[in-house]
């Protein structure tokens, strides 16, 4: 393969892009903050994670939160670095493409896709149960948790056909009503904690150190747990192609909405954490914050957190049908996927064909996980796998940045640091909590990842050689030796 230095300016892409475009300038960094923030659901991901987290690391989860939110934050600036260069929707389907190699870059791509569509998954499985514990219903009623699962995702994805402005106006006011809840909640566990409240688990000075209460947390185990709680603020990135100053402020709201995840994790472990006993922290781990929230204000302000829940769930579907939609059409303008993925309605801006695709992709999943215990079982092994696939293209993302500005790294200490040794220290990491997640993980998860691998393989032939894409002769590029 031909190598050739570029200027920092981006390159065209490497065949026409299909006609109509995506609308310009439509969304500011706020709101693409809020997208980013949505996608990674930190309601959810705290609903979900506390009780383990707070098992792992016996309480001292807010070590390994701050070694993360470092970690993400480096990996976040090469974000920002790669969408200086070459601002896509394909984003690091293209960068590693065209810094490292296009066989990679769509690995890379496939692994973005598999990412994006399991934790959309996970959350539309996890919809209905919210909902319904809002209106007092039965949470395990199969047939309401279809019903209500089913129109959630028909009215998100037909906002998402209508246009980015009108997803981005949703987003903004359920995150509104969401973190509004959340932080309202982190509040009062903080004041019951600082309180010593009966029945609360008061803060020591073994919360802020690395191995827990008493020396028995595991630095490891919890640091897996934070990894995932982080993923997926990457959604930022996706819709770049629609953001104002599209070179600048998607990257920036990466940044953004990886620090105000940090605070919001940070706090919200230490204030609710210790807002109920151990005991009962890992009893009602399955429903941990409504539980807390009944036990912290009662029965009316738990359904007001379900409430937070839905909104947070609904909010992060959306998002990943969206983020989904644009992945699949930066890809297929290289028709490395078929060409119809990459349609653009002319009326809307938006790739109509991908939107469609991928909310009828979650209806049917969610329909068939519903409906047969055996294939639940079966997506259950891929979707606590998500971590994992999100942590991959985040380690090839980095590197892409270092192999893209390498050579500026031995002529510019500032780019050396924040493009070459911390990049390459922020992968290592990811790697590092790969090989312990894989080598904890049974045997089913081993082989839902080989599957993922394998199928993507496939995928990557048919695109060589069946739809014959001139992606895969794409020519090396790497940044010019001067800022």
């Amino acid at each position: 393969m031909t190598e050739r230095p570029v200027a920092p300016a981006p390159g065209g892409p490497v065949q026409a892009p299909i006609q109509a475009r995506l609308e310009p300038d439509a969304i500011g960094v706020a709101q693409d903050t809020i997208i980013g923030m949505a996608n990674t659901a930190p309601t959810i991901s705290i609903g979900l994670s506390l009780a383990g987290l707070a098992a792992a690391m016996a309480y001292a989860g807010i070590s390994a939160l701050v070694l993360c939110g470092v970690v993400m934050l480096v990996i976040a600036n090469s974000y920002r670095r790669l969408n200086l260069w070459n601002a896509n929707c394909g984003a690091s389907f293209e960068w590693v493409g065209r810094a490292i190699d296009p066989y990679l870059g769509f690995m890379t791509g496939w692994l973005m896709i598999a990412g994006t569509l399991t934790g959309a998954i996970s959350g539309v499985v996890v919809l209905a149960p919210s909902v319904l514990a809002v209106f007092g219903a039965n949470a395990n009623s199969t047939w309401g948790n279809i019903a209500i699962s089913t129109a959630v995702v028909v009215i998100i994805t037909a906002v998402a056909i209508v246009g980015i402005r009108p997803t981005a106006r949703l987003q903004v006011g359920m995150a509104a009503v969401e973190y509004t809840i959340l932080i309202g909640f982190i509040i009062a566990g903080l004041v019951a904690v600082l309180g010593h409240h009966h029945g609360t688990v008061p803060i020591t000075s073994s919360w802020f150190s690395l191995n827990g209460i008493g020396g028995k947390g595991d630095l490891s185990a919890g640091i897996l747990i934070c990894v995932f709680m982080y993923s997926g603020w990457d959604a930022t990135v996706y819709v770049n192609e629609e953001v104002k100053h599209r070179r600048v402020n998607p990257g920036r709201a990466a940044i953004i909405a990886v620090a105000l995840l940090g605070v919001i994790y940070i706090f919200g472990t230490l204030g609710l954490q210790g807002a109920v006993s151990s005991a009962k922290l890992q009893a009602n781990s399955s429903s941990l914050l409504i539980y807390i929230a009944q036990s912290l204000a009662g029965g009316g302000w738990a359904k007001v957190m379900a409430l937070a829940l839905a909104l947070a769930v609904i909010a992060s579907t959306g998002v990943g049908i969206v983020a989904l939609a644009r992945i699949l059409y930066g890809m297929a303008s290289h028709r490395v996927l078929p060409t119809a993925l990459g349609r653009v309605s002319p009326r809307f801006a938006t790739p109509v064909v991908s939107s469609v695709v991928t909310g009828l992709a979650l209806i049917i999943v969610m329909w068939v996980y519903l409906l047969s215990g055996s294939v639940a079982n079966a997506f259950n092994e891929l979707i606590d796998i998500t971590g994992l696939l999100f942590a991959a293209f985040y380690i090839l993302t980095a590197l892409a940045a270092i192999a893209y500005y390498r050579r500026r790294l031995v002529r510019n200490v500032w780019d050396a640091l924040l493009v070459g040794i911390l990049p390459l220290a922020a992968a290592g990491f990811l790697v590092w909590v790969v090989w312990k997640s894989l080598a904890a993980a049974p045997w089913s998860q081993r082989w839902s990842v080989i599957g993922v691998v394998l199928a993507g393989m496939v995928l990557m032939l048919i695109a060589r050689f069946v739809l014959q894409s001139s992606f895969f002769k794409v020519a090396r590029e790497s940044a010019s030796a001067k800022a």
